[in-house]
């Protein structure tokens, strides 16, 4: 058996890494555009029949405000709850439920037609990852998590692909399922505390932290670091270009 010599770092925070699991959502493929698109097909048909009813001003979900204020990189169920509260609407979870339901079908519905597109910076950074002979897993708690990275055509990227069809009961979970991340570790064959977890929600830096890795890096665009910090990261990035690989010797 052949010993190692080297071994692969992040650099950042000095962390030898043998594998690294990546939320797909955010990190992987870009779906803003589609996951936006479909929650104002979900939200405005419900807002305009539930302000006529209750003789309420109507006014429309915007894409852009609203789904960056109340959805985006947060879980399904908190952000539709948090997004109808600043509407002076409150549903019980079985309505909320059914609107994530239905925000699910349109957004597959948005990604088939119109497709979706991988993000290059972590393209490239998980290449990379590959050439060090690092290993990689894709976890997604959406049940079209494979079909995504199917469609972005990276597929072939990561040994191993986890989704909402592999969680305990194949239902939408309020939270990122911490056991989808054991479950891609085990299946990596590498101990936790020589993987590294890459999210950009709150709820999967929360989760990728609960299971205990050895790193958690969050990732944000927006600027809005002091959440996922609070969450458990140990370090927060715009994009994943700003992570760097060092190889150092093993003594």
């Amino acid at each position: 058996m052949r010993t190692k010599t080297a071994e692969c770092v992040l650099d950042d925070l000095g962390q030898a890494v043998e594998s690294v699991v990546f939320g797909v959502d955010g990190v992987i493929v870009d779906s803003v555009r589609a996951s936006a698109a479909a929650w104002k097909s979900v939200f405005d048909p419900f807002l305009r029949s539930f302000t006529l009813v209750y003789e309420m001003p109507y006014e429309p979900f915007d894409v852009r405000v609203d789904h960056t204020r109340y959805l985006h990189g947060r879980p399904p169920l908190e952000g539709a709850r948090d997004f109808l509260a600043s509407r002076g609407i409150r549903l019980p979870y079985v309505d909320l439920r059914a609107l994530v339901m239905r925000h699910e079908e349109f957004f597959l519905g948005e990604v088939r037609r119109h497709g979706v597109a991988p993000i290059a910076a972590t393209i490239i950074f998980v290449r990379e990852l590959r050439r060090c002979g690092v290993r990689t897993a894709a976890v997604s708690e959406e049940c079209c998590g494979a079909e995504l990275l199917r469609r972005a055509g990276v597929a072939e990227l990561f040994d191993v692909l986890l989704d909402g069809l592999d969680a305990p009961g194949t239902a939408l979970p309020v939270h990122t399922d911490a056991r989808l991340f054991h479950a891609a570790a085990l299946r990596l064959g590498v101990p936790l505390e020589r993987t590294a977890v890459v999210e950009g929600s709150t709820a999967g830096v929360a989760a990728g932290r609960c299971a205990e890795f050895g790193a958690v890096v969050a990732v944000d665009p927006t600027g809005g670091s002091a959440g996922l910090r609070g969450q458990g990261a140990d370090l927060v990035v715009a994009d994943v270009s700003q992570l760097r690989l060092r190889h150092r010797r093993i003594a």
